[in-house]
Formats: structure tokens, C-alpha cells, sequence
């Protein structure tokens, strides 16, 4: 889990320099498609190219294609439609789809692990619900295609490397992750990017640079690989961690209003989330060691 709190931690002070430098300065594909390369680029070198199973070639491409690549262009065309809150509310059902997916692939249902990620839900439902404008099916829609996408990605990582058990470091094939991605971003700037609306300042360049290699790169590899290590209640959870994770930064760093007293009492329903979902991991675990 210490590696999903350290994500969550870079992403919150990534997510506000998206929004304070890059947002409707910066075309949109081209931010996505500049993340996908440069963090392509730095697992390129690190990339074995044989002796790794043509499953696990095929499957962290295909993870790739959603958990970056879907998920980041269905996102950013979001905004068009919603307002930031709005964009930040709706990305709260992550973990319903986590839970859900878990499940679909272990042919089981977990009632308890959707019950603390439904919990979750609710309490960053109470820091970030400022209201609903009129129109928002269409960013709606798109959101929830990210949400789901982005859900399917890291559970399907986890499930890939656990039925793919390979002896080399995981980092030796996560480069066909980046290439996955680069199947939707390109083609996507290519057709609908904006020429006109490039990095112009060396400060923006920089910005793209750190979310390309730390974000991207380390962030989400590690963020994969912390996946592989916890149940899929706790991962459900940390999905929701870079709400009030976000805030917090943003407050503290950027000096933007916000209202402490939702920050605390969804922050404490959260942290109950993570209570029920730790308590009920360890009676099931119980029970399985007492069947065997």
C-alpha cells in the first residue's frame, strides 16, 4: 500500500500544476500524446524485447491502450462539458468499477470489498459535491468511460501478472504499456489536435516533462505495481485517496479556497472505508486459512 500513498501524493501535486499552467493553454492531445512519449521513451531502454511470453506482451499493450490511453483522452475531452467539480465528482465511481471488475474476473461477488469502496465513494462524494450544472450527460458519459477504462487497466495489470508469473523485473516489459497507449494518443492528436495551442514558455515544457517521467513513467508503474499487492478492496479505495490528497495540496500549496469542514468529515468517512475494508480482508483470510 506504501507504494499506492506515494502515487497518490505525486498525482495530487501533479494534478494541481495541470490545472494552474497547463489547462486551456495547452492543446489537450498533444499533453496526453507528450506523457505517453516521454514516459515510452524512458522505459525504452529498460524494455526486453524476448524471452517474455507473447500473453504478457499482448496484455500490458492492451492495459496500456486503456488505463493511459482511453482513459486520458476520454478525460480531457470531459472538461468540455463539465465544469471542474463536476469532472472531480463523477471521477468518484473508480472504485465501484474496480470492486465490480475484481469480481467479474474471479467469477465471484464480494459484497463487503463494495461496500467499503461504495463507503469510499461517499465520503469523497462529500468533499467534492458543489452541484450539477444542466447539460453534463455527455461529459458524464465520457467520464465514467475513463473511470471504467482506468479501472479495468490496473485490475487487469494485476490479474495478467498473476496468472503470467515471469521471473524477469516487471520493469523489463512495462515499455509495451506505453506502447498501448501511444495506439490511441497519436492518432488522436493527429486528427484532432490544435497546432495553434503548443507549449509556448519553457515553464509549460517543464510542467509536461515532469508529468511525462514522474507522473506517467514512475507514477503509473508504480501505481501497477502496487496493484499487484494489495486486495482489490484497498486498491478500490486508494483510487478515491487523490481526492482529498488533491485539496490538500492545492490549499496548502496554491492557496485556493476550500472548505475544510467537507475535507475533514470525507476524509474521515474514507478512512472508515479503509477500517471496514481492513477488517472483513482479515476475517475472509481467516476463513480461507481455516478451510485449508
Amino acid at each position: 500500500m506504501a507504494l499506492l500513498v506515494f502515487v497518490t501524493i505525486l498525482w495530487a501535486v501533479s494534478f494541481s500544476l495541470i490545472g494552474e499552467f497547463l489547462a486551456g493553454h495547452v492543446d489537450s492531445d498533444f499533453a496526453v500524446l507528450s506523457r505517453v512519449v516521454l514516459a515510452g521513451l524512458a522505459f525504452l531502454p529498460l524494455t526486453r524485447w524476448r524471452g517474455v511470453r507473447w500473453e504478457l506482451k499482448g496484455g500490458v499493450t492492451l492495459v496500456g491502450a486503456l488505463q493511459f490511453g482511453i482513459t486520458y483522452l476520454c478525460l480531457y475531452r470531459s472538461f468540455a462539458y463539465l465544469s471542474v467539480p463536476e469532472v472531480l465528482l463523477f471521477t468518484i465511481f473508480t472504485p465501484l468499477y474496480v470492486t465490480l471488475i475484481d469480481d467479474a474476473l474471479n467469477r465471484r461477488f464480494s459484497p463487503m470489498a463494495l461496500v467499503a469502496a461504495a463507503i469510499a465513494t461517499l465520503g469523497a462524494g462529500i468533499i467534492r459535491y458543489d452541484g450539477l450544472s444542466e447539460d453534463f450527460l455527455t461529459g458524464f458519459l465520457l467520464l465514467q468511460v475513463a473511470n471504467f477504462t482506468f479501472a479495468a487497466g490496473q485490475v487487469g495489470y494485476k490479474h495478467l501478472i498473476q496468472r503470467f508469473p515471469i521471473d524477469i523485473p516487471l520493469y523489463r516489459f512495462f515499455g509495451y504499456f506505453y506502447a498501448g497507449a501511444l495506439l490511441f494518443a497519436l492518432p488522436s492528436f493527429l486528427i484532432f489536435g490544435n497546432a495553434d495551442k503548443l507549449p509556448s514558455t519553457p515553464l509549460q515544457w517543464g510542467i509536461l516533462a515532469w508529468l511525462g517521467l514522474a507522473a506517467s513513467g514512475i507514477g503509473l508503474f508504480l501505481w501497477n505495481r502496487g496493484a499487484c499487492l494489495v486486495d482489490a478492496g484497498t486498491l478500490a479505495i486508494m483510487n478515491n485517496a487523490l481526492v482529498p490528497a488533491g485539496l490538500l495540496v492545492n490549499l496548502l500549496i496554491w492557496n485556493r479556497d476550500a472548505d475544510l469542514g467537507r475535507l475533514l468529515l470525507g476524509g474521515a468517512v474514507m478512512g472508515l472505508s479503509l477500517w471496514v475494508n481492513a477488517r472483513f480482508s482479515r476475517g475472509r483470510l481467516a476463513l480461507g486459512a481455516a478451510k485449508t
